[in-house]
């Protein structure tokens, strides 16, 4: 059964009318994601942007800094990932640690607690749900620092000096450890071994996620017979897991019972589900020079058009679309998919996948938080 009567057999209703009148609606749609960001910081009662500050501002993490600064001028993807941390275009900076703080407030002091729950409430989120965000993105960023070793193996001159990829190297281990360590510490003094154990086994679905990426990185493995379900179990565990752990994680925190808790677990991953399908989307989308940005082989609609038009068919189309019979030519690829059914599928996916965000928040009271978390699945399903 196709992927597409698959999602039809069970959500017919919600990924059609629901999905239309919600989602496409362009009324209930911000104009911008900067807009949803500025709206929801209010909301917290917290600037995202400096939610890991603490840690950022230690003498130990200072030091490192000090030392990554003699890579600028260098082309070590460290500086990049550091760049990212101030500006990131793509629009998901301190996403995770936001949606926490959103959940905590949406759902607020748990009603059925016994004993009720203490603690300082500050703009309706506990202290402890504030320190689990910044716990979040901690751990998130130590995984974008590690992502920038890079493989001295495989560098060329045109990478630039040796000598400064093995110092870059060593700062991105160093900073990335440095960073989980701090996320340990604090974990530990949540004091709430449900908690801990929640975002442990997240940091080991990264770890599993990212080796998952990172052994599909060879074009010549893009002939594999992928399932898109394999596709959607790979991307929760090094896109979805941390934050759908997390949130459930702040609903723990809180003393809320194990539906809400699970609610607040599914908002996590579907909403994480279609913002990285919405990445994936955007070379085959956008209205400018979508032709000429670039693609991952292994993202959504490649793997959509491939199970809609048969491996085979697939293979052959890659074949063909070799220069030279060796280096794929991306923008024949481009059109080649984009002519398929791929693109259609992801969408409809993406929407799908946003709808499913929007059902897990009917249990919560009415509230800004909750409008706010509607508006970032819109933000992220908007096209």
């Amino acid at each position: 059964m196709s992927l597409t009567l698959r999602r039809m057999k069970y959500g017919t209703a919600l990924a059609g009318a629901f999905c239309r009148s919600q989602i496409l609606h362009s009324s209930s749609s911000p104009s911008s994601w900067a807009k949803v960001v500025s709206e929801a910081e209010k909301i917290v009662g917290y600037p995202t942007s400096f939610m890991s500050l603490r840690c950022l501002l230690s003498d130990e993490l200072s030091n490192i800094a000090l030392q990554v600064r003699k890579l600028v001028g260098t082309k070590h993807p460290l500086i990049s990932t550091a760049r990212g941390f101030v500006y990131d275009s793509k629009n998901n900076l301190q996403l995770r640690g936001l949606v926490v703080l959103l959940m905590s407030k949406a759902a607020g002091p748990s009603k059925t607690a016994d004993p009720p729950l203490e603690g300082d409430l500050v703009s309706g989120i506990y202290s402890s749900q504030r320190n689990l965000a910044e716990i979040t993105e901690l751990i998130h960023t130590a995984f974008l620092v590690h992502r920038g070793i890079v493989n001295i193996m495989e560098l060329t001159s045109s990478h630039g000096s040796l000598k400064d990829m093995q110092f870059g190297n060593k700062m991105a281990v160093l900073s990335g450890d440095f960073l989980l360590a701090n996320a340990s510490i604090g974990l530990a003094q949540l004091q709430n071994t449900k908690v801990v154990e929640l975002v442990s086994s997240a940091i080991g679905d990264l770890v599993q996620g990212v080796y998952y990426e990172n052994s599909r990185t060879d074009e010549e493995k893009v002939t594999d017979d992928i399932l898109m379900i394999n596709w959607e179990e790979q991307t929760f565990l090094s896109h979805g897991a941390l934050l759908a752990k997390s949130c459930q994680g702040a609903m723990q925190l809180a003393k809320h019972d194990c539906e809400v808790q699970e609610m607040a677990f599914q908002y996590g991953k579907h909403m994480s589900l279609a913002h990285k399908l919405h990445s994936d989307l955007q070379p085959f989308v956008e209205g400018t020079s979508c032709d000429t940005m670039p693609f991952s082989l292994n993202s959504a609609p490649v793997i959509l058009h491939q199970e809609a038009s048969g491996r085979d068919t697939w293979i052959k189309q890659f074949k063909q679309a070799k220069v030279n019979g060796n280096q794929a030519d991306y923008a024949k690829l481009h059109r080649i998919i984009k002519a398929g059914k791929g693109v259609s599928s992801s969408l409809d996916l993406c929407h799908y996948h946003g709808n499913q965000a929007l059902e897990a928040l009917r249990c919560f009271p009415t509230s800004e938080a909750r409008s706010t978390l509607e508006n970032i699945v819109y933000a992220v399903t908007k096209f």
